[in-house]
């Protein structure tokens, strides 16, 4: 305990802003197997009076490790808060870090937990888990690691900013999170290529390397509005070129990038803020979209509703009432 103690004081002040400063720097250090326990968690105490926010579990668990996140200082965290005492009582001089951890986390894993519905042969099915959707649609093979801040060359040195998942050609590409297309068009980098910004605005969803002549979701354009595991594109090898449509990338693939913005400022400069996606994608790898193609187009097998940005249709409402009844917890 004395080591995390001397690791989360000596943060760099430039990491760990004055509350209420704006946030200009995260090193999103959570492994999966710690983002997995803290689901489940949050999952399994969604209907009690106690509900345990992964959120806060990691940011318990970040105060006390400098941002390290080791799955026993997750699972401590998670013990911790089942009593009854506050962040504040439970970190004592470390919950100054609190604030910047939680809104840290919140803005990099916000919108990917919450209530949802899909449709199931003519009926509503509300849930609450994961609400976000792996890039990849399902029933597509693909393989990736952990390669952030891996060099890059073309144009000039760099590190790379995202996670390669690699495929088959023509693989169809979902949107992790729903929200609104920001850009897209091809990019002398990534080729033909998707941004997409969450609807909270913190998160912003970079998808590149799309397919030569058909790279994306047909219909689409800037400014539509995408629900989370909707059709966006098709996985393919362009870019690195300054002449579009031409594949120059080796291998295809889809790069898949977050950054997180928490000022308008922070797009399009040097200092914007992209956090390594590599546990992300594999905690999403288990909630997967079903897209399929018919004789009209590509469709999704299961229509889709977030309801926390949506909100909640007559037939998904009186469902929750039951529930929450049968709980006796209110929604």
């Amino acid at each position: 305990m004395k080591r995390f103690l001397v690791l989360a004081v000596v943060i760099p002040a430039l990491v760990l802003p004055v509350r209420g400063e704006t946030i200009r720097w995260v090193d999103f250090d959570v492994s999966y197997e710690s983002m997995k326990y803290a689901l489940d968690q949050d999952i399994l105490t969604a209907q009690q009076e106690k509900h345990i926010s992964w959120i806060d579990t990691l940011a318990l668990a970040a105060c006390r490790t400098g941002g390290k996140c080791g799955l026993s200082s997750v699972k401590q965290a998670v013990s911790d808060l089942k009593k009854d005492k506050s962040p504040e009582e439970l970190l004592g001089d470390l919950y100054k870090y609190y604030a910047y951890y939680h809104n840290a986390y919140s803005a990099a894993l916000g919108g990917l937990v919450g209530s949802y519905a899909i449709e199931k042969d003519g009926q509503w099915v509300p849930a609450y888990g994961l609400k976000a959707f792996s890039p990849i649609a399902a029933g597509y093979g693909y393989s990736h690691c952990d390669d952030f801040g891996v060099a890059r060359s073309f144009g000039f040195r760099r590190k790379h900013l995202g996670n390669d998942l690699m495929g088959g050609l023509g693989t169809p590409i979902v949107a992790v999170e729903g929200g609104v297309v920001e850009a897209m068009g091809w990019n002398r980098y990534g080729g033909w290529r998707i941004g997409i910004r969450s609807f909270d605005s913190k998160r912003y969803y970079y998808y590149a390397h799309l397919q030569k002549d058909r790279p994306f979701a047909p219909g689409l354009k800037e400014g539509d509005m995408v629900q989370a595991g909707d059709l966006i594109g098709f996985m393919g090898r362009t870019g690195y070129s300054d002449r579009e449509n031409v594949n120059n990338i080796e291998t295809v693939h889809l790069h898949f990038g977050m950054e997180l913005v928490f000022d308008e400022s922070q797009k399009e400069c040097n200092s914007e803020i992209w956090i390594d996606v590599y546990g992300i994608v594999r905690l999403l790898s288990q909630h997967r979209s079903s897209i399929v193609k018919t004789s009209e187009g590509w469709t999704r097998a299961y229509p889709y509703q977030d309801l926390d940005t949506m909100g909640y249709p007559d037939e998904i409402l009186h469902i929750f009432h039951e529930k929450s009844q049968l709980s006796g917890r209110e929604i």
